[in-house]
């Protein structure tokens, strides 16, 4: 098989980037070795921004997205028995949306398979091979057969554990990484959010986080240890801890049932330089990973793709490469930003075990945020969305 763009993985960003190229007659093939159905059980973050909304409308799919998200002029910090809202609109003129990744994977799949854009799902043993030349090539299984694609560049969009960021040279990239000694435990739930914005909550116990999929299903998070399971937490002692963490007022008002979905996640930030080798460009989760706390991971996957679709139209039209030349270095700048961003937000608000040093530090901090409206603008800016 021929093609021009050769893209592996099925996710958001996957997705997003093969419909840009089809609009623009690009022609282009999606790998993914998982099922769909597979594809819809991941259970993702789901705060949206501007770019990734724009991107949504550019391509065709908000219809849905318009119906139903939640749009959200700001956020709770909740810390020391009080609450600081931090205002987007007010601050910054932006909101963000509330619609879960796998909504917008699902609206993506969706006009597809209306498009009949060729996507082969349960692909085996992926392998790239001569990404370094300009004749790159991807082979896999499918259904028993050896098959290959032939093509002009190849993009990883599938995920810190997939093939394409394992298949650069170890001597030719550099990784940047930062483990937190800490997890989330997070419950989903079939009942009203405790409130109408997101609130994050630092607290003695650790940090909680009380968010939200619509208006009759919620996410929350508690703080644990990395070395606890979803065993040890049955509903009624994770629904007794969440009330612990937050004031009052929420805990009183919190609708508790029984969890529909429980899992617990590390964290961690992860960068790889350079996201591009040769014909093979890499963008999302395959190329950074950044904590939950600042909500950028599916959004700075977006602002991969605008860049890199924008880079691969001006090649095909124009035959002009400086998009591609500079991808990796924009991509980049954006993504440190953010990845300083979320482990700004994550220190700030999660228990650390020292001499209690952290603790003073992030109650001075909050302070400042609670009397300074320039303090709350840069938070705002940045959990927003920076400007591309």
């Amino acid at each position: 098989m021929r093609t021009e763009i050769c893209i592996i993985g099925a996710g958001p960003a996957g997705l997003l980037l093969a419909k840009l190229l089809r609009q623009a007659d690009i022609d282009c093939v999606v790998l993914e070795r998982r099922t769909p159905d597979y594809v819809l059980s991941r259970i993702r973050a789901g705060v949206l921004e501007r770019i990734t909304i724009d991107l949504m409308h550019k391509t065709g799919c908000a219809e849905r997205f318009s119906r139903e998200a939640l749009i959200h002029d700001g956020f709770e910090i909740a810390y020391a028995g009080k609450r600081l809202r931090v205002d987007l609109k007010g601050l910054t003129g932006n909101t963000v949306a509330i619609y879960g990744q796998t909504e917008v994977t699902r609206d993506l799949m969706d006009a597809h398979r209306t498009d009949g854009t060729p996507i082969e799902y349960e692909a085996e043993a992926v392998a790239l091979a001569d990404f370094d030349s300009s004749t790159p090539c991807v082979r896999y299984r499918k259904a028993g057969i050896d098959r290959e694609i032939t093509c002009d560049f190849i993009v990883g969009c599938d995920g810190a554990h997939g093939v394409s960021r394992a298949a650069l040279p170890p001597q030719a990239v550099t990784n940047f990484e930062r483990l937190y000694p800490f997890g989330w435990m997070g419950v989903l739930a079939e009942t009203p959010p405790v409130s109408d914005e997101i609130v994050y909550a630092n607290h003695a116990r650790g940090f909680a986080l009380c968010s939200m999929r619509s208006r009759t299903r919620s996410r929350y998070y508690v703080q644990c240890a990395l070395t606890d399971t979803v065993d040890n937490w049955s509903d009624t002692r994770f629904w007794d801890e969440l009330r612990r963490r937050l004031p009052a007022e929420l805990a009183d008002g919190l609708v508790t049932g029984p969890s529909i979905e429980k899992s617990i996640a590390a964290l961690r930030s992860f960068v790889v330089e350079p996201m591009r080798f040769g014909s093979l460009f890499l963008a999302g989760d395959a190329a950074h990973i950044v904590p939950p706390t600042g909500a950028k991971g599916l959004n700075l996957a977006a602002s991969d793709v605008h860049y890199l679709s924008t880079a691969l139209i001006a090649h095909y039209r124009h035959r002009d490469d400086r998009g591609l030349d500079t991808y990796s270095d924009r991509a980049l700048a954006r993504v440190w930003k953010a990845v300083r961003f979320s482990w700004w937000l994550t220190n700030l608000l999660h228990r650390l075990d020292d001499d209690g040093f952290t603790a003073r530090v992030q109650q001075a901090e909050l302070e400042y945020l609670q009397s300074s409206r320039a303090a709350r603008a840069s938070v705002a800016e940045n959990y927003a969305g920076l400007p591309l």
